[in-house]
């Protein structure tokens, strides 16, 4: 009779608490109101990423159930890796419905660091993303910048850094339009002076072209708004006198090298800066890369939603750049523009 009382005196309480039971494996579990706050002695408390507390906590009433921890943990773990991968790739996708840029004024811009930083990332082979770091990743995120497009996808963002002609642009634009692919290429004001047909053929064959200053300078090295302005406005005003379109709002930061400053001043003034997942030494016309190896490290570090950096400059780009978009094709990579993003 005495065991009677104490058993139901137990289920009383348990029953007052809000709990339920649970069998398993010969051992009874009781699952407390997640509504209701619990001090649990008899194990630690799960660890919560959010600072929060665990959603349920489990008692065992004879004895530890190792199996009930791993389940708790592996499903926890589960939970917070698809939490991060969400989060990670609404911020590298970004919004496809998002047109305009919206940045609220900073009433101090002198809390804005003026470091310099030069972009780099840490390149991976067998199809894998990109990498950056954390504090770079932040900033352009923060700033309206991109370096890769929707990387659950197959897309390629093929892009042309423009600062000077070298004889080989109307060649790329020719493979170009025989693949019906449009790109990008970020010139510079003298370029679209010197190049003036060249410039409106682009735009003739669906490229967009974009900023890539005036004087090809640091923008990062430029503290004065009004001066960092500048060197966007007259490249936008080349290209408007020219052709009579307004420059599309992409910007190509010199040389990689950037600021959060310079960020913040890109963003204010409309634009989204461009960096890049894939680049390589293509730049110096005197001395080129072997086109056995440019293919080879391109090819091995292809993935999808990247946004490739190729100088126009470069002969052995040229030379290759066919059997680049007929390689990339055969394994099913698509081609995107930078107003995809």
């Amino acid at each position: 009779m005495k065991k009677l009382f104490i058993i139901y005196s137990l289920l009383f309480i348990i029953s007052v608490l809000g709990a339920s039971f649970i069998f398993r494996n010969g051992n009874f579990f009781v699952k407390l109101n997640p509504n209701l706050s619990y001090k649990d002695s008899s194990q630690d408390k799960l660890d919560d990423k959010d600072g929060g507390k665990s959603e349920t906590s489990t008692l065992n009433l004879e004895n530890d159930s190792s199996e009930e921890k791993d389940i708790n943990k592996e499903n926890d773990s589960s939970k917070n890796q698809a939490e991060k991968e969400t989060e990670s790739n609404r911020s590298e996708k970004g919004s496809s419905n998002e047109k305009q840029i919206s940045s609220k004024p900073i009433e101090n811009i002198s809390k804005l660091s003026t470091t310099e930083k030069d972009w780099y990332y840490i390149p991976k082979k067998d199809g894998k993303v990109s990498g950056i770091p954390q504090d770079a990743k932040d900033l352009i995120d923060k700033y309206s910048g991109y370096y890769v497009g929707d990387i659950s996808k197959k897309y390629i963002y093929l892009t042309f850094d423009e600062g000077y002609e070298n004889g080989y642009t109307a060649k790329i634009l020719d493979i170009l339009k025989q693949h019906n692919i449009k790109a990008a290429f970020f010139v510079t004001t003298p370029y679209v002076n010197e190049n003036k047909e060249l410039v409106k053929r682009m735009v003739r064959e669906g490229h967009l072209v974009a900023n890539h200053t005036t004087k090809h300078l640091s923008m990062a090295s430029i503290k004065d708004e009004a001066k960092f302005n500048k060197e966007l406005i007259d490249c936008e005003k080349a290209f408007e006198n020219l052709t009579g379109k307004k420059m599309p709002k992409y910007f190509r930061p010199p040389m990689g090298k950037y600021s959060e400053l310079s960020l913040y001043y890109t963003q204010k003034s409309g634009y989204r800066s461009i960096f890049w997942s894939f680049a390589y030494a293509d730049w110096d016309p005197e001395n080129q890369p072997t086109q056995d190896y440019a293919k080879n490290i391109i090819m091995e570090r292809t993935h999808g939603g990247g946004i490739y950096l190729l100088h126009a400059v470069s002969k052995t780009n040229t030379e290759i750049l066919d059997w680049l978009i007929k390689q990339w094709k055969s394994k099913g990579y698509e081609f995107k523009t930078l107003d995809d993003l």
